[in-house]
């Protein structure tokens, strides 16, 4: 069982998308049983409120739900209970890394390269959820093929 925790600031927007996107995939491909998938904050701005209603749009778009889930911010308990813990950029993994006193066991990583935009000051919630499509795919890819 692995275990992935997606991370973006607010925990309202990607990291949301992240995880839904992730657990339909993990699905698709019949390995859902092999995964626990969750997803945080960084900040504690959003705690408590659901996902942002544009992103839950363009999930719902691609035919995913995500009733129930609010935002929650990382602990550092999460650290120990989570074997990756996967960012959406650059400023997330360093804000994550303060939160938690650094990364000994190299658990923490960006989702792709580059960054994925926030689309709570882009707008643009359909490229971001292609952007995390692209990374989840990659990353599934990659435990199917160990």
């Amino acid at each position: 069982m692995t275990k992935i925790l997606f991370i973006c600031h607010g925990n309202i927007c990607r990291s949301p998308m992240a995880e839904f996107i992730f657990r339909d995939l993990a699905e698709k491909n019949g390995v859902s049983d092999q995964f626990i998938v969750a997803s945080a904050a960084t900040s504690t701005e959003e705690i408590g409120n659901p996902v942002y209603a544009p992103a839950r749009n363009e999930l719902a778009r691609h035919g995913l739900g995500c009733k129930g889930k609010y935002a929650v911010q990382v602990t550092r308990a999460d650290y120990l209970a989570y074997d990756r813990l996967i960012c959406m950029d650059g400023y997330n993994v360093r804000n994550l890394l303060r939160l938690l006193g650094g990364d000994p066991a190299g658990k923490v990583e960006k989702l792709l390269e580059k960054d994925v935009e926030d689309p709570w000051y882009t707008g643009n919630f359909e490229k971001v959820y292609a952007q995390i499509e692209e990374g989840c795919k990659a990353l599934l890819q990659a435990y199917l093929h160990k």
